[in-house]
């Protein structure tokens, strides 16, 4: 389905199956004799998981918007630098759960008057973006109700309540209209074999 190596990335509400359907469409493409890296943000590689673990927990008022912002920003640096730009040069298709327009909607959009911050950081620091994201839409209610019966000690997001929930799922549709592109909005809302049927669909499409 990949004819040559591919930055692929999941977006999504918290709770809505992005992260599943990750890992599903990296076993199938290394299924198909892809080599494939996958990986994570904020995350992904050693410096960024340790600034994770600051940004995932805690009370939800503990940092900031400006400082998350700086702080997601350092740790996608260190992750492109570590993990996605090392494997992309090797020939390898990266799949990571979460890139920059997580940070456009969660501390952008959310948070509109910080937008062009986020921007600005973006442009400046890291200086792209994935080649196709896939962006899982899913009812609000529904995804927080999965989120926080994970139990995972990671919800601090969650924590802040379903209009905040809802708020987010408007803009990263929002996103997906402008970047229409790069973005496809896949019905979250359904059987998890029918969602990675229609992402498989759509990647052979993008590779015809």
């Amino acid at each position: 389905m990949v004819r040559k190596p591919m930055f692929i990335s999941f977006e999504g509400i918290d709770g809505s199956g992005k992260s599943t359907q990750s890992k599903v469409l990296a076993e199938d493409l290394r299924a198909r004799g892809h080599d494939v890296v996958l990986t994570r943000e904020p995350g992904g590689s050693p410096g960024a998981e340790d600034i994770r673990a600051m940004l995932v927990s805690g009370d939800p008022t503990r940092w900031s918007p400006e400082t998350e912002i700086l702080l997601f920003t350092a740790a996608r640096r260190d992750h492109l630098e570590q993990v996605i730009l090392p494997a992309l040069n090797s020939g390898k298709t990266v799949i990571t759960d979460r890139f920059a327009d997580s940070t456009r909607v969660y501390q952008g959009v959310a948070r509109a008057d910080l937008r062009l911050v986020v921007d600005s950081l973006h442009d400046l620091m890291i200086g792209r973006d994935p080649d196709l994201t896939f962006v899982i839409d899913m009812d609000p209610a529904t995804a927080l109700k999965r989120g926080l019966g994970r139990g995972s000690g990671e919800d601090r997001f969650e924590e802040f309540g379903l209009q905040f929930q809802i708020d987010l799922r408007q803009g990263f549709l929002d996103l997906a209209n402008q970047n229409s592109a790069r973005c496809k909005v896949i019905d979250g809302n359904r059987d998890a074999d029918k969602i990675a049927g229609d992402i498989a669909a759509h990647l052979r499409s993008e590779n015809p």
